[in-house]
């Protein structure tokens, strides 16, 4: 055998070369994540994952992710299921325990719309995303969010699947509301009555689905809506009403269908035909921005609008 003899500048290369292709397949494994917040270096395929937002919890269930810790409260009755018995409690949606993050030594944390403000604080404790959404552009923001989700975990082809059924399903409930007639979106607050429009947490019921407001200029607010009489609502007579209850939303007692059932509601063309549609109050409040929600609540308006 030929004996081969490296001379210490030979082996300084070859380490040299070693270290360099090292650095270059870790580089490879690195994701830069744009999101609503800036930009996240996440390496490999995060294994344990912390979400403070029930949707980024419903979109990575959706696709097949398990989360390891949740919010300590407000699990929406459709995901309730799904949350792992052992799963880490890391506080309420607003405000997360940031040691019990800390300790986690997760690979991933997630906020959203209600948990944003943490972003600041949690990003030096680990990789932190914001997955928080416009509104005014619900159903492509849930797409967007899907995607990213497909990107960060490696499957882009089941994000893709997701999309299209949400595609087609926006395309079958749009085409089933098509010259039904008018809509007002009403919200319950404690005794209240808002409606909730073209930035509200149900938007794409105008903006996606095309079914026309009677009511111009919304001031959509966070919890109840741009505030309305039953004279009102009578006096603009939508074909449709789409109700979503606050109250039972966020775990109190329900009273949107009592609170509607009057005297002046009764008299409008949505109650007369039996066109009112009391939406999913946990999908529609909690989880707007989630994708297994939003399908619940196409289904729910597509059944309205079939029966």
């Amino acid at each position: 055998m030929k004996h081969i003899t490296r001379t210490p500048a030979i082996v300084a290369a070859l380490l040299a070369g070693a270290f360099s292709l090292t650095a270059m397949t870790a580089s490879a494994q690195d994701k830069v994540i744009i999101h609503a917040q800036g930009e996240t270096t996440i390496s490999g395929v995060p294994a344990k994952v912390l979400t403070s937002d029930w949707a980024a919890f419903d979109n990575l269930h959706a696709l097949g992710v398990p989360v390891a810790g949740v919010p300590a409260s407000n699990a929406p009755g459709y995901l309730k299921d799904f949350v792992a018995a052992d799963a880490i409690q890391i506080g309420s949606l607003f405000e997360p325990d940031f040691e019990g993050i800390a300790a986690s030594e997760a690979d991933l944390y997630i906020v959203g719309a209600r948990s944003r403000d943490a972003y600041g604080t949690a990003k030096d404790i680990l990789p932190t995303v914001d997955m928080s959404i416009d509104n005014s552009a619900i159903i492509a923001g849930v797409q967007g969010n899907i995607t990213k989700y497909g990107e960060i975990f490696g499957l882009e082809d089941k994000a893709a699947e997701l999309n299209a059924t949400l595609d087609a399903k926006i395309a079958e409930v749009k085409a089933a509301a098509e010259g039904k007639g008018t809509a007002l979106v009403l919200v319950t607050n404690a005794g209240n009555v808002g409606v909730y429009g073209p930035d509200s947490r149900v938007a794409w019921i105008h903006n996606e689905l095309a079914i026309p407001s009677v009511m111009e200029n919304v001031d959509d607010g966070d919890h109840g809506g741009d505030t309305v009489s039953f004279e009102f609502i009578l006096e603009r007579n939508p074909d449709w009403l789409f109700v979503v209850d606050r109250d039972a939303g966020v775990g109190s007692e329900g009273a949107a269908a009592s609170l509607l059932d009057n005297e002046l509601v009764n008299q409008t063309s949505a109650a007369k035909q039996g066109h009112i549609v009391y939406l999913d109050p946990q999908a529609a409040y909690i989880t707007m921005h989630g994708y297994s929600g939003i399908m619940l609540l196409l289904d729910q308006v597509l059944a309205g609008l079939k029966a």
